[in-house]
């Protein structure tokens, strides 16, 4: 094997691949908090809601966890055209992600929604406390401490999981590393570099994640 490194055509390219895993962050930000969100309903609905509700949203639950996102983003990509829906990439690719990550976060937030214990509920009630209020003074913050954990892993699998979005000509992290890679051939030297770049970002993101969760709910967690 004659094979020459050549590390500087990718050092040359180095801001573009950066501004990439920028892309590669606001998808995994964007799909976590509308998921996140979309997810507290579902999960609200499971345990409190009627018969019907809890039957749609298992239903949407299984239907997007056992299912691929792939799959499900290339339905939005190539299908929905023929259906008179045409939309760009970058939102197929937010749209489908969203859609499978909130039924991920629906069984996590749920849950953290089922450990509340129901004698912190009843002594809510007996302050006259609001449904509202409920959720938010009592069932979040509990809710917040025991599922921390779990969330901040599922955002860094959603920062990898960006990925994908290359495959629909998204110019994040992996998009740009085939753009430079089919221009300047180096394609070990170029993502070796994204691989390099991803282990930097999961680290920063955890580390991160692990101080918030110290400060702001008391909760330890592991980085990597």
């Amino acid at each position: 094997m004659n094979y020459d490194f050549d590390l500087g055509s990718v050092v040359a390219e180095l801001p573009y691949l950066l501004g990439g895993a920028v892309v590669s962050l606001q998808i995994a930000v964007i799909t976590f908090f509308i998921g996140a969100l979309f997810g507290l309903f579902g999960a609200l609905g499971l345990v409190y809601g009627s018969t019907a509700s809890r039957r749609v949203i298992r239903g949407y639950v299984t239907f997007f966890t056992n299912t691929p996102a792939l799959v499900q983003i290339f339905f939005l990509y190539y299908a929905l055209p023929d259906l008179g829906l045409l939309l760009s990439p970058i939102t197929c690719v937010l749209i489908g992600f969203v859609l499978n990550s909130a039924a991920y976060l629906t069984e996590i937030i749920r849950a953290g929604v089922i450990s509340v214990r129901r004698a912190e509920l009843d002594a809510a009630q007996a302050l006259n406390m609001s449904g509202a209020q409920i959720v938010i003074h009592v069932i979040l913050p509990h809710v917040a401490r025991t599922i921390y954990p779990p969330l901040s892993n599922f955002f860094i699998i959603l920062v990898l999981g960006s990925s994908l979005a290359a495959l629909f000509g998204v110019e994040e992290l992996t998009g740009r590393a085939i753009n430079v890679s089919t221009t300047n051939l180096r394609t070990i030297e170029t993502f070796g570099a994204v691989a390099v770049i991803y282990i930097a970002i999961t680290f920063v993101a955890s580390l991160s994640l692990a101080l918030l969760g110290r400060w702001a709910f008391r909760v330890r967690t592991r980085i990597f």
